[in-house]
């Protein structure tokens, strides 16, 4: 993972952005010239770019402020927005349960639950994990990494649960971030997902970026960037500058429905590289987008003949992303032991499995 925490949550990065008006902007207002051209880049829409000129925070090339959000732009024009640094978040203790499936002097690694938030953000300044460390670890955690994320080196969304591990000091928080820059940590999810992914599929047989592999295992190849017109939203995109490598290797681990065409199945997924949203975009872009995902998910309807009703609706209605963070694998970066956690799936996963597979008993 070339960077654990790119697109976390702080999307301000206190450096200053220089844009160029090309062609393809000229005569636009310049509130969206600038937000086109500065697509790639978390945290500028056009809305906040709005604001930055607003504040006197826009400046052309020769010196001078833009003042004026509505003005037309021109080829070959540049501007700097000087973005402010991130306003500091100072993280209280909370007492908040954690699942701790290991600790020890130099790291915790807990099982979230999905609903937590990793770190402080805004909008989400309490009940996050980070709250919940600093009271459960006290003193041992403070100061690691700095006071905006202490001890993360790298985070799951939201609604996604599952395993993360934090440094408790600083040589933890130097080797832990070095494993996950080298892509040396084993990172196994299980995913329910809309049909099942299958070499048989012509459709995904075609698709740019995927191969077979042995096992049954579907590989996908397919670089990663912000969407262009949705922030909130990450997409497949061409390999440039914007753009950033990205591998997902998944597989059907059991299907539900007929066996021609299952309706579900729930994926093995494993990931070598660690993108904003990987999984999500990834599977989305093969065709299997996951259960209960509101970005970039779309319910499907089953056949009643495929799916009793209660099975139908639990798919239609599940609240969140189907997918844990089932196995975090890595060598301890102090003790250099080789360490391997399991957490098994939730119960709102197990009882939608539950579901699924009675149905298919049934259908037999």
């Amino acid at each position: 993972m070339a960077d654990p925490l790119d697109g976390a949550g702080g999307d301000d990065t206190g450096a200053p952005v220089e844009l160029t008006i090309t062609g393809a902007q000229a005569g636009q207002r310049l509130d969206k010239a600038l937000a086109l051209l500065a697509a790639g880049i978390p945290g500028l829409s056009r809305s906040r770019i709005a604001r930055l000129i607003a504040d006197g925070a826009v400046t052309e090339s020769a010196g001078a402020t833009v003042t004026e959000a509505r003005r037309k732009v021109k080829p070959g024009e540049r501007f700097t927005l000087d973005i402010p640094a991130p306003r500091p978040i100072e993280p209280a203790p909370e007492d908040i349960p954690l699942a701790v499936i290991h600790e020890d002097a130099d790291l915790i690694v807990v099982d979230k639950p999905a609903g937590m938030v990793v770190h402080p953000a805004p909008g989400a300044a309490t009940g996050t994990l980070v709250n919940a460390l600093l009271h459960h670890c006290g003193d041992s955690l403070a100061g690691i990494g700095g006071a905006l994320r202490p001890g993360i080196v790298h985070r799951i969304d939201r609604q996604t649960s599952g395993l993360v591990v934090v440094a408790k000091s600083d040589a933890a928080q130097a080797g832990l971030s070095a494993l996950f820059k080298a892509h040396d940590i084993e990172r196994r999810y299980l995913a329910l997902a809309w049909g099942a992914p299958s070499r048989a599929d012509p459709r995904l047989a075609g698709l740019a970026g995927i191969s077979f592999e042995p096992g049954g295992w579907v590989r996908i190849e397919a670089p990663i960037a912000r969407h262009p017109t949705e922030r909130k939203r990450m997409a497949v995109a061409p390999q440039g500058p914007r753009s950033r490598h990205a591998v997902t290797r998944l597989r059907a681990v059991e299907s539900f429905g007929p066996a021609e065409k299952p309706f579900a199945s729930l994926i093995e997924c494993r990931l070598e590289t660690g993108r904003t949203h990987q999984i999500r975009v990834h599977a989305t872009h093969a065709g299997h987008a996951l259960i209960g995902d509101p970005v970039y998910g779309r319910p499907r309807k089953i056949s009643e003949k495929d799916a009793a009703p209660d099975a139908s609706n639990a798919l239609l209605t599940f609240p969140r992303q189907a997918l844990h963070a089932a196995t975090l694998g890595f060598r301890h970066p102090v003790t250099g032991n080789t360490m391997c956690f399991e957490a098994p799936m939730p119960a709102d996963m197990r009882d939608l499995v539950t579901v699924l597979r009675r149905k298919r008993q049934n259908h037999r």
